[in-house]
């Protein structure tokens, strides 16, 4: 069979797959540069600092996610199977922190969205009272500041904690039967799942990133002409994006190599296609 003369698992369908998630990597450094380069140094807008900064991050979680997934399990056999678990886990826990750095700057875009400068905070001419105390709050520029350091700071927190829960809170259960012989080192699991890893991912992520599409379709209403595409562009660009990872973990659930190797990438690379469109007209530097 093809590859079983170099690889113990790495068959075909992961080749595809892999590709084409290296392609990814190489069109976020792509994208970051743009957004740094072209973008922020042109304009001097937090907004695409934070932005570049995303893509920056996304890419070098995927490394660690590539390697996790692909080429690591390779060394079963050549070292120690505790060795090997202690690698995987490692790796892990970088890509883990990469993602959640890449959603602080997703935050970063988010904050600087809804507490927009105080010349750029629209007014209600008829405003209610509450209405009136809030936009006389967030006037205060310490105010504004404060809750987008918040909001940043938030998902850092996650990112250190994922450098250092215990291997107990974010070991995958099946390690346990390939790599440590049916010995239960004692994970602390949530329905079967381990727990660390069910917060993060089932609680926190959906928390932090499903109000993103939902923000740009309400600025996309809010706004005309030149912003209202690009903001719809965004929320239809993340959608797709957050579609293809909801689909990639789906796929692998339901053992379908083939679907799995093709279908989210492709969504991915489309997402990101889409992003860079969506925040490509001059009129917004």
């Amino acid at each position: 069979m093809l590859f079983q003369d170099y690889f113990q698992f790495f068959t075909f369908w992961d080749a595809v797959e892999s590709g084409l998630y290296f392609v990814i990597v190489g069109y976020y450094f792509l994208i970051f540069a743009y957004f740094l380069l072209m973008r922020f140094r042109t304009s001097k807008k937090y907004y695409w600092l934070f932005f570049s900064f995303l893509f920056l991050f996304l890419a070098a979680g995927r490394v660690f996610f590539i390697i996790y997934y692909f080429f690591t399990p390779e060394f079963e056999g050549s070292i120690s199977n505790a060795a090997l678990v202690g690698i995987l886990m490692i790796q892990y826990r970088f890509a883990t922190f990469c993602t959640w750095m890449g959603i602080a700057s997703l935050m970063g875009v988010f904050g600087i969205l809804i507490f927009p400068p105080v010349t750029e905070m629209e007014i209600d001419e008829t405003p209610t009272n509450f209405k009136i105390k809030i936009k006389k709050i967030l006037k205060n520029k310490n105010i504004r500041i404060l809750l987008r350091v918040v909001l940043i700071a938030i998902p850092i927190v996650v990112a250190i904690l994922a450098l250092s829960l215990s291997d107990l809170l974010l070991m995958e259960p099946d390690f346990v039967d390939e790599y440590l012989s049916g010995v239960d080192p004692g994970l602390i699991l949530i329905f079967g799942y381990p727990a660390g890893r069910a917060v993060i991912n089932f609680v926190l992520l959906p928390l932090f990133v499903a109000i993103i599409p939902f923000l740009f379709i309400y600025l996309a209403v809010k706004t005309y002409g030149v912003l209202r595409r690009s903001y719809a562009l965004n929320a239809l660009g993340f959608f797709i994006y957050f579609l293809g990872r909801i689909l990639q973990g789906l796929f692998d659930t339901l053992e379908l190599p083939h679907v799995n190797a093709i279908m989210p990438p492709l969504l991915i690379l489309l997402s990101l296609l889409i992003i860079v469109i969506a925040n490509n007209y001059e009129q917004l530097r």
